[in-house]
């Protein structure tokens, strides 16, 4: 892979993700036409990411730098109804993290994401399922006891502090 080749793949992946910034605003909107704007423009990205996970494996930060892996971390994280596309995301990640080059806080809200799309408890307590009486609820976890300590060993602040951010009250 060239110079020119990983420079172009990395301003794609941050384009890309400006992209999502500027359309996420939509994703729960009340207009449907600003929905499926929304579900197209992620679509279309979780697409382009299969494509390139098929290429070049998953995008790091020595390959690609920082900003970059980022952002194709934001893209599979929003790739919601492309489960193929979230795990083999997932899978690759993990074996970056192992290897030591991709960030553990982010494999694990993108493990969280991609369990709650299969409909199953998420771990760490990072998905919220909607706010209840100025409350955020998260999705079901499996281990509701243990998901501070959980949540610490990859660098994710404490539940509470967590969902604070959430908090309309």
């Amino acid at each position: 892979m060239t110079h020119d080749d990983v420079a172009a793949l990395a301003a794609e992946l941050v384009d890309m993700a400006a992209a999502d910034h500027r359309c996420a605003v939509h994703a729960n909107s009340d207009d449907p036409a600003e929905q499926l704007a929304w579900r197209r423009l992620t679509a279309r990205h979780g697409d382009r990411l299969g494509e390139i996970m098929e290429e070049y494996g998953w995008p790091t930060a020595d390959l690609v730098g920082e900003e970059a892996a980022r952002a194709a971390w934001l893209i599979a994280q929003h790739a919601d109804r492309q489960l193929d596309v979230q795990r083999r995301a997932l899978h690759l990640m993990q074996q970056a993290v192992s290897a030591g080059t991709a960030d553990p806080r982010a494999l694990a809200f993108l493990r969280d994401r991609t369990l709650v799309n299969e409909g199953r408890k998420q771990v760490y307590g990072t998905q919220i399922a909607g706010v209840k009486d100025g409350a955020p609820v998260p999705w079901p976890c499996e281990e509701p006891e243990r998901v501070d300590a959980l949540r610490a060993e990859v660098g994710i602040e404490p539940f509470d502090e967590y969902v604070a951010k959430f908090s309309t009250t």
